[in-house]
């Protein structure tokens, strides 16, 4: 099951750049549930935890793209180390104002910097494997199914250490790590010269307008805030739910259960090569992924919760593996990064929404009303696949006719040239090949 996160780990630099990105990835678990931690703890309000985390949230979602394309165009360390710096300072003020207890209008400027400066090293690293893997489908599909795995490790450990950092040292801790985190990670990965795709300056005009305006970009990026929605309200809901049981020390392993699920299915999702259509898959994750979190309304302990999460997590990985394939296809190489950070700013619009909505939820009705808020995001994330369904199929014809046309032009091509003097052996070999293969399943095909 392994070898084929061995080969795309054997390309030159690429360990080392994936490696720095797992790294520089764990604030994005970390500093939701530590910012709801810190000022639930110094105000006492859910509410403004939840306002305050929605604020970074949706700064990231407004200015992500626009920093997503400033790195196309000019390159990801010459954008991103300055910008790294801004957010760096930006986290500890956030940290220090709330921690002194600051008026809670202070609280926000921080954030609002934080969130429009932390960019998304996630798309960064898989903005490296398309320049390292070129053009292979297979290849990337496992390496981007190995960045979805990173991803769900991140948020088995970072939930986890936030929550004991919090609840065990001080309320401030479970920040400092993620400052850390971002500080060395991050630069260690912009160090890595050797593997960055090159910017488009050189390359020919300023592109123009919006990846957003491409043929079913918009749909992607609706469900992804549907199921954002579902990830926001699940993490404020899940820490009021176990404080309410008076083990809040658990939330953070809860929420983990919910990754590790995820990070299982995604490493099994990415060892296989599916032949299926693309656009199914990915509503097929969507839908099991909806349905499932319908069970965390009904969960009346920790370890029902727990198990209920476990189980949903494994919709997770797949549905955020397919959808970013599905980016790669419908935007030109050279705006990959504005495409893919489309995907994350789907997502952070969603958290934005889902955590500020349940924290006020969970004022007023509980933990209960938490989830009551994870269930309509999932009817969302329902609306939102199937409204999506026929651009994205559209859309996979539109690619089949492209891959056929250029396999088409291949064929004539070839005919076009002298043959070789081993042509009919070779022939003959790949019939042989291909009769011996004709049974085997597609994950054992080359």
């Amino acid at each position: 099951m392994l070898q084929p996160y061995r080969d795309v780990l054997a390309r030159p630099g690429a360990l080392a750049f994936s490696g720095t990105g797992l790294v520089a990835r764990l604030p994005m678990s970390m500093v939701g549930i530590g910012i709801v931690l810190l000022i639930s703890a110094q105000y006492g309000s859910y509410g403004l935890a939840g306002r305050v985390s929605a604020a970074l949230v949706l700064a990231q979602a407004v200015c992500g793209p626009q920093l997503a394309r400033l790195i196309d165009r000019h390159g990801q360390a010459r954008v991103m180390r300055p910008a790294l710096v801004v957010s760096a300072m930006s986290l500890t003020a956030l940290v220090v104002a709330a921690s002194q207890h600051a008026p809670s209008a202070w609280l926000y400027l921080p954030a609002v910097l934080t969130g429009a400066t932390i960019g998304s090293f996630g798309s960064l690293v898989r903005a490296r494997w398309n320049h390292a893997l070129g053009t292979d489908p297979r290849r990337i599909h496992t390496a981007y199914s190995l960045e979805s795995a990173f991803d769900e490790l991140v948020f088995v450990v970072g939930p986890v250490a936030a929550t004991l950092l919090a609840t065990s040292v001080s309320p401030v801790a479970g920040l400092v790590v993620p400052v850390v985190a971002m500080v060395v990670g991050g630069l260690a990965f912009l160090s890595l010269r050797g593997t960055e795709p090159p910017p488009t300056s050189a390359a020919g005009p300023r592109p123009r307008g919006s990846v957003l305006a491409l043929p079913g970009m918009v749909a992607i990026v609706l469900v992804f805030v549907a199921i954002g929605s579902i990830f926001g309200a699940t993490d404020v809901a899940t820490v009021a739910f176990a404080e309410e049981s008076g083990r809040q020390e658990l939330a953070g392993v809860i929420l983990a259960v919910f990754a590790l699920g995820s990070l299982i299915s995604g490493l099994l999702y990415g060892a296989r090569h599916w032949v299926s259509a693309l656009h199914r898959r990915f509503a097929i994750g969507v839908v099991a992924l909806a349905v499932g979190v319908c069970a965390f309304f009904l969960a009346q302990s920790l370890w029902v919760l727990a198990a209920a999460m476990f189980v949903v997590g494994f919709a997770i990985a797949p549905s955020i593996i397919n959808g970013n394939a599905l980016v790669a296809e419908l935007v030109p190489s050279g705006r990959l990064t504005e495409g893919l950070t489309w995907v994350s700013t789907g997502l952070s619009i969603g958290v934005s929404v889902g955590a500020s909505v349940a924290g006020t939820r969970i004022d007023a009705d509980g933990s209960h009303g938490g989830f009551l808020v994870v269930v309509v995001s999932g009817a969302a994330a329902l609306v939102a696949t199937f409204g999506a369904l026929p651009s994205l199929g559209r859309h996979a014809a539109r690619h089949a006719d492209r891959v056929r046309t250029a396999h088409h032009a291949d064929a004539r091509a070839t005919e076009d040239e002298p043959p070789s003097p081993t042509a009919g052996a070779t022939v003959a070999a790949c019939e042989l090949a291909t009769d011996r293969t004709a049974d085997l399943p597609d994950d054992a095909r080359s």
